[in-house]
C-alpha cells in the first residue's frame, strides 16, 4: 500500500486538522512535538505522510501531486486558482471575505464609479468586482495592514477577511458588502482522487459524521 500524503497548513489551522482527524482515528504524535525540525511526519501504521506548509503553498503541492490530500482555507483556493477537487467543508476557522470601507465609499460603490480596491486577493477582488458586480475598478495588491489603505488615501475599499469586524471599527471602516463565506476545506489532487478513491472516500465520510 502506498502511503497517502497530507499537506496542512501551518499554524493553528494544522492544529485544528490534527485535532479533527484524531476524532476519526488518524494519529501522528510527531507533529505535536514542537521541538521537532522535522520537515515530514510518518504514521507507519496507517501508512499516512504529514508535513507543513504556508498557505498559499498548500494548493501548489497538491495540484501537482507532491500532496494527495490538502488542508487549507477557502480564500487561498480561491486566489490560487490550482486544479485540484475541494472536497469537503472542514466547518473550523470560519470567517468572511468582504468589501470594507469608511460609510462615505457606499455611494461610489452604488453607482459602480471607477475606484481603487487595496486587497491581498487580487484575483478574488478582480472575480468579484469584474465577474459578478460588472464593475471595472482598479485593483492595487498590498501584503501589509490593508485597513490603513482608505485611511491614507491610497484606495477608497479594501477586500479583505474579516472575522468579528472589531479592527475596521478601530479604524473607522465597515464591511460594505460580503465577497464570500470562508472556512477550511479539503482538496485532493485529481489524480488521487481515482488512484486512491476508497481511501479517500473513507476519509470523507468519517468526517462528515463528526462535524
Amino acid at each position: 500500500m502506498r502511503y497517502l500524503t497530507f499537506a496542512l497548513t501551518k499554524g493553528a489551522l494544522a492544529e485544528e486538522t490534527l485535532n479533527i482527524l484524531e476524532k476519526v482515528g488518524i494519529t501522528c504524535e510527531e507533529m505535536r512535538d514542537k521541538e521537532s525540525r522535522k520537515l515530514v511526519f510518518v504514521n507507519e501504521e496507517q501508512k499516512l505522510k504529514f508535513f507543513l506548509a504556508k498557505g498559499p503553498d498548500v494548493p501548489t503541492y497538491v495540484e501537482y501531486g507532491a500532496a494527495d490530500i490538502g488542508i487549507v482555507g477557502r480564500d487561498t483556493i480561491l486566489e490560487e486558482g490550482k486544479k485540484l477537487y475541494e472536497v469537503m467543508d472542514l466547518k473550523f476557522s470560519a470567517s468572511r471575505m468582504c468589501v470594507c470601507g469608511p460609510a462615505s465609499a457606499k455611494a461610489a460603490l452604488a453607482n459602480k464609479q471607477l475606484i481603487r480596491v487595496a486587497t491581498k486577493y487580487p484575483n478574488i477582488t478582480k472575480d468579484y468586482f469584474y465577474n459578478k458586480r460588472h464593475q471595472t475598478v482598479e485593483i492595487i495588491k498590498l501584503n501589509g495592514s490593508i485597513e490603513l489603505a482608505p485611511m491614507v488615501g491610497l484606495s477608497e475599499v479594501i477586500v479583505d477577511i474579516v472575522e468579528t469586524g472589531s479592527t475596521l471599527k478601530e479604524n473607522g471602516l465597515e464591511v460594505l458588502e460580503e465577497v464570500c463565506p470562508l472556512s477550511a476545506r479539503m482538496v485532493v489532487n485529481q489524480v488521487s482522487m481515482k488512484m486512491e478513491d476508497a481511501r479517500i472516500r473513507a476519509l470523507i465520510r468519517d468526517l462528515k459524521q463528526i462535524l
